[in-house]
């Protein structure tokens, strides 16, 4: 029995490590990039050492024993094609859709990035290529392999923070700008408006609405004017209930310049005003974490997005983020190099 208990234990000793530093890092900041890593980790620890459990109290026969290893190698091998072959579908869907884009080609080039470096695995591991192209193999390989953890972690992450429960009055809600049709808000961001106007009825129409976002170059007014407009004009919210801030072109700027006015206001420090963030869901966690490196007291809170559009609007927000956090790559990157060079 002892025995028993002690393999349980040794067994769950990786998930337990990686929940108990999940727990220490969400509770310190729940709005950081590791917090992504720390509970990607504790869940692949977790399925892994219950999957391990199940064989081992089950104790298949040869034969199932086997089929599981086949099925594992088959989706090993189906995988990759599979979501090569999803990437480059739904970017011609979102091109058909929206126009031809930088960020609406972003499912096909990750796409065929990732087939790039599947068909030099493929020649190289084949034989009969260079040394420098075996070097960016190996490369190539590490990044994707770091890259692809990180998407799915980052995935994982954010889908769990924008599902816990909130339940605060908030004294200030900051709504995102995200372009214009003419004069009115686009789709995306009437999306963003109803939100938020959802958000101010649910607490008693508590707080005011800060409707952030500049005037581009090719627009006739202020994003934050149309969104007043719309406020007022489509769900009645009263003028003296919207506040404007007319000078952000970037996510960043938004919450910048929305602080200085809620500041302003109500007076600085971390326990002088609770701030909600409405932006599209994809968009809540690098909302969230710049509002942390900013020392804005905020929760996020997302509109839903078409499902056609998510996934390229995602893929846009992990490079935003991976810019940010781009010191790993090149951790992993080094050792290849000097081993490249000192041979």
């Amino acid at each position: 029995m002892l025995d028993t208990l002690w393999s349980l234990v040794v067994l769950f000793i990786p998930t337990l490590f990686w929940g108990l530093v999940f727990l220490i890092s969400f509770r310190r900041e729940p709005r950081q990039f590791r917090n992504a890593i720390w509970f990607a980790l504790f869940v692949l620890t977790a399925v892994g050492t219950l999957t391990l459990l199940a064989l081992s109290l089950s104790a298949p026969s040869e034969p199932v024993q086997v089929a599981l290893l086949i099925a594992l190698v088959v989706l090993a091998i189906l995988a990759p094609a599979a979501v090569i072959l999803f990437l480059l579908i739904n970017a011609v869907i979102v091109i058909r859709r929206e126009g031809l884009s930088p960020s609406t080609t972003l499912p096909g080039l990750l796409g065929l990035g990732l087939l790039a470096i599947l068909v030099l695995d493929y020649l190289v591991l084949r034989g009969g290529t260079s040394r420098w192209l075996t070097y960016l193999m190996v490369l190539a390989t590490l990044e994707m392999l770091w890259m692809v953890f990180t998407f799915a972690a980052l995935l994982l992450y954010s889908t769990f923070y924008r599902m816990l429960p909130r339940k605060r009055r908030y004294d200030y809600i900051i709504i995102h700008g995200a372009g214009l049709q003419g004069e009115r808000p686009t789709p995306l961001l009437q999306g963003r408006l109803d939100k938020a106007v959802q958000l101010w009825e649910r607490q008693g129409r508590f707080g005011a609405l800060i409707a952030s976002g500049g005037k581009g170059d090719d627009e006739a007014i202020s994003e934050s004017e149309a969104m007043r407009r719309y406020l007022r004009d489509t769900h009645g919210v009263p003028d003296d209930a919207i506040l404007t801030e007319d000078r952000s072109t970037t996510t960043f700027e938004n919450l910048t310049f929305s602080k200085e006015i809620m500041d302003a206001l109500s007076g600085t420090g971390r326990k002088a005003y609770r701030a909600a963030l409405v932006t599209s869901d994809y968009h809540v966690f690098r909302a969230c974490e710049y509002a942390h490196r900013i020392r804005l007291n905020a929760d996020g809170v997302g509109s839903r997005t078409s499902g056609y559009y998510w996934p390229a609007a995602f893929i846009r927000e992990f490079i935003a983020i991976s810019r940010s956090h781009w010191w790993p790559y090149a951790v992993i990157a080094l050792p290849v190099l000097i081993v490249a060079l000192a041979r």
